[in-house]
């Protein structure tokens, strides 16, 4: 609760995305990031953007980091192809871990933090 005595909503209650008045659900995406054959784990979170309100951001783990290098393209051109349009992620980034909650559940926040960070925008 701020000093105005709204209350904001934070951590996986808030997991969808609002990218320009679309609703957009992080599992969808990450289902179908799944099925691509050179991809071992994928995530994804909400990021904030100026004009959209919010832009998808997908963290991946590949099967095999040392074989064919798999780029940030190809992810794109996969989702193009089986999702609308919208919810192709804006962002990619190749991660070798995720940061994990003791009960091994993604911590989505921290994600949304370090996206922020590496990308160099601010955290809303």
């Amino acid at each position: 609760m701020d000093e105005h005595g709204y209350i904001k909503i934070v951590g996986r209650t808030k997991e969808m995305i609002i990218r320009g008045g679309e609703n957009i659900y992080p599992r969808e995406v990450e289902e179908l990031l799944h099925t691509h054959p050179d991809i071992l784990d994928a995530y994804v979170c909400g990021i904030p953007d100026e004009r959209m309100g919010e832009e998808v951001c997908a963290w991946i783990q590949l099967k095999d980091p040392t074989g064919k290098p798999l780029t940030v393209d190809d992810v794109r051109e996969y989702c193009k192809q089986r999702i609308t349009y919208f919810k192709v992620p804006k962002y990619i980034l190749f991660v070798d871990s995720f940061p994990l909650t003791p009960a091994g559940k993604v911590k989505k926040f921290v994600m949304k933090e370090e996206s922020c960070r590496i990308l160099g925008l601010t955290v809303k």
